[in-house]
């Protein structure tokens, strides 16, 4: 099973940005979709950005504009680029791949 490392987290203000990467053991990095989800207090666990093999993304409407998803196959890492950060992007930020989860980095973004 493939091992997800995240991280990246962090507090920051609103306005500013983070970035936070993602590290997968194993060699089908390269051949599968890259997700990144997020989940706040009380919420259920929504998607945030997809990065296909290929390079081709997707988002969700609330991060368009801000949040810019890629992948270095031969890092075995994914990243997702937060910008113009608002304070309701505060949550726990999951990588996944495949049927395998990281356990999260918390993102606290302060008004």
């Amino acid at each position: 099973q493939v091992q997800l490392v995240e991280s990246g987290g962090g507090l920051v203000q609103a306005g500013g940005s983070l970035r936070l990467s993602c590290t997968a053991s194993g060699s089908i990095f390269r051949f599968n979709v890259v997700g990144w989800h997020r989940q706040a207090p009380g919420k259920q666990r929504e998607s945030v950005a997809f990065i296909t093999s290929g390079g081709i993304t997707n988002y969700a409407d609330s991060v368009k504009g801000r949040f810019t998803i890629s992948r270095d196959n031969t890092k075995n890492t994914a990243y997702l680029q937060m910008n113009s950060l608002k304070p309701e992007d505060t949550a726990v930020y999951y990588c996944q791949l495949g049927a395998s989860w990281g356990r999260g980095t918390q993102v606290t973004v302060s008004s």
